[in-house]
Order: structure tokens, then sequence, then C-alpha cells
């Protein structure tokens, strides 16, 4: 695996693809500038080397030209934490972008306009890429979170640039870490999968019963493991449809000599809401009109037990409706779990959107062994799917 390692980028321009694509409020002020920070180790290892930093990226879904989306509102944030005074063009190709890169001396930062103002870009078109090429003399791809699109900057651009691109830190990382938990485990490893569906978690389970030794499903996915085995779940959520696939599911687990833990009792809520009346009880015997909202006492004790043991662990979704204080224990209780086993030696992996927002908004962060940065991108990989973004640099 090539990487900026393997360069030296003295007196060379670095055409990088960052993942920019960061909240903004009503004001136009980053929010959230985790994907900036996570990019600051590849670009400041190209200054350091006496190189210069060409960054493309995009922001939102604009439908062609649209200041809201321009990337010029991030200006100052990425200043700020890369700190070097970056300079900004607004364009992201031709004539105006190429003098902007010409006149680029080393040690200075030029970001480009929004990719995505040009339908090129996303449509993976070969002449826009082309032009993208032409504005570096090494191809660094460091964005994790759409490299699993074969767009324009992050994948075709690549074919233009032979033995002169590379992965930047960030996306090398990520690469190592889910190669951790799927080919170079330490056992036993633990995969542990909540959130809502099933059916958007099939794909996943079924690649890593191969390569995992515990199993632990929780969140609103659990009640259609529950309810095909028998239970009575009452309200709570439930895809009718997948009980069949649950219980196949549950069969092959068997099989491969994986233990599956479900919750044996949940939080129970008369509504959906913080407000809402809640009771613990026994997963199997939900009542009429209640719900489970989040794991119980019991489920994560047990947990707990299951998460200790393991000197591997995949996260991939919460364990209940964490977004509402009354149901975020449940989740706030795995992290913890998962903080002190990673105290105690093992690898810790989270991934997905929920769960990277749990785990920032309840500081378990700095308390796990790697946070992914790319939500789709990561679920694919745990697929078993070649991603185009990374197969475009191995080439």
């Amino acid at each position: 695996m090539t990487t900026i390692n393997d360069f030296n980028f003295e007196n060379k321009k670095a055409l990088i693809r960052v993942d920019f694509n960061v909240p903004l409020d009503e004001n136009f002020h980053v929010t959230d500038t985790t994907r900036i920070v996570s990019a600051k180790p590849t670009i400041v290892k190209i200054l350091e080397d006496g190189g210069s930093c060409v960054l493309m990226s995009h922001l939102g879904r604009p439908k062609g030209v649209s200041p809201e989306f321009s990337l010029n509102h991030i200006v100052d944030t990425v200043s700020e934490i890369i700190g070097v005074q970056v300079k900004f063009i607004d364009d992201c190709v031709g004539e105006k972008a190429e003098k902007a890169v010409g006149e680029l001396e080393p040690g200075e930062v030029l970001l480009l306009e929004n990719l995505r103002f040009y339908g090129e870009e996303t449509k993976g078109d070969v002449e826009f890429a082309e032009q993208l090429s032409k504005l570096g003399d090494i191809y660094v791809n460091d964005a994790f979170g759409t490299a699993h699109r074969a767009h324009a900057s992050t994948t075709i651009v690549a074919q233009f640039f032979q033995d002169k691109k590379c992965f930047g830190s960030l996306l090398a990382k990520e690469i190592e870490s889910i190669k951790k938990v799927l080919e170079d485990s330490e056992k036993p490893v633990t995969a542990i999968l909540g959130g809502s569906k099933v059916s958007s978690k099939i794909t996943v389970i079924e690649n890593i019963l191969d390569k995992v030794d515990h199993l632990i499903i929780g969140g609103g996915m659990s009640f259609t493991f529950v309810k095909a085995l028998g239970g009575k779940i009452g309200n709570s959520i439930c895809e009718d449809d997948k009980m069949e696939l649950a219980l196949s599911i549950l069969e092959d687990a068997k099989a491969k000599g994986v233990q599956i833990h479900l919750p044996v009792d949940v939080v129970a809520a008369d509504d959906f809401s913080n407000d809402a009346n809640t009771q613990f009880v026994d997963i199997n015997n939900i009542p009429d009109g209640w719900e489970g909202l989040d794991a119980g006492p019991v489920s994560r004790e047990n947990f707990d037990k299951v998460v200790q043991e393991s000197k591997t662990i995949l996260w991939n979704g919460p364990l209940g409706v964490f977004e509402l204080e009354s149901f975020a224990k449940g989740t706030i209780a795995l992290g913890n779990s998962i903080a002190e086993s990673t105290k105690n030696g093992c690898f810790s992996l989270v991934g997905g959107g929920d769960s990277v927002a749990a785990v920032k908004q309840f500081g378990f962060a700095d308390k796990v062994s790697y946070v992914s940065t790319g939500g789709g991108a990561m679920l694919e990989m745990l697929e078993g799917k070649e991603l185009p973004g990374i197969a475009a640099i191995l080439k």
C-alpha cells in the first residue's frame, strides 16, 4: 500500500482529495470540524517536506453553482486548524485554477471550489478528471468518506498519475483499521451491530460471520430476531418480511460456531417520547401498546461480559434511541464497556453515522482505538466490497 510516507514532496504540488463535506449552521460556520482535523496530518507532512497542497472536496449536493455550498465558507476554519492561511479559488478546473496552482509556492495551501458545482464530478467524467489532474504532480486520496464513489476526483483522476499516486494518512489508517478487524484480528473478535433495520446490515452480517466469535445484535433490529423466535414485542419496530432471514442468520452463526447475543430485557415505553412512561420488561413479553426503545440492565450486563473478554471489537449501530436522554443508557453503558476493554488492550473500531455520533456525544471518541470517518464506505468494506477510490490507488 503506497502512502504519503513513500514520497518526498519537496518542490512538488500535491493534489489532495479531502472530505471537507462538513456541517454548517445558518451563518455558514462549521459545526463539526472532525473531517478537517482528520486531514491535517497529511497536509502537514507534505508542507514539512517542502511541498504545496491543492485541496479538492465536495460540500453537500448542489444543483450546479450554488453560493450556499461554496467551500469559501470554510476557508477560515481550515486555515485555523492547519495553521497556514489557506488560499481559495472560486473554480476547480480550467485556466483560473491552473493559474492559481502555477503561482503556488512551497509551504502554501490552495482550496479549490466545490467539485460538485460540475455535474461531471459525480458522473465520473474522464475529461473533467483529466482537467483536475493538471493541478498537481502527485495525487493523494485522503477521503475515505467518498472512497465508495467512482467520481472523477475520487477514482477516475488516479489514472492520470500512474506511479505518482498514494493514500493519505487518514485513508491509510481507515484501511488498516478495518483490515485489523476483518483479516488480522486477535481473537476473540466481537461485532456489535445495532440500529433499526436488519435489512441494512444483512450483507455485513453475512461477510463477518466467518471472522467473528461473538455477534451482539441490539437496537431496533433485535426485535425482528425476537419476533422470529416467537417472542411478543408489543409495538416495537420490526421488519416482518425479514424474520425468515433472521432465523437463517441464527442458523448460519450456529453452524459457524459464532455466539449470537440478543438483548434479554428492554426499557419499554408507551410512547416514542422522552416523557413517556417506561418500565423494564422481558424482551419476549413486551405488552401491547408498549415498545422497546433501549437495552435493559440485564442485557447491558450480559453485553459487558462479552466485551470485556474480547480482544477485537467492531461497533456499528447504537443499542437504543440514544438521541432521547431517557433511552440512551444502553448505548452509554456499551460505550463504557468498550472503553474499559480498550484500556485493557483490546482493539476497538467504531463506525457508522449513529455510532460515531454517539461516541462523540458521550465522550468516548478518545477512549476507543479508532473512530471511522466514513459511514457508507466503512459499511461497504465490511460487506467485502471493493471500493473504487481505494482500487484506483492500488492499480
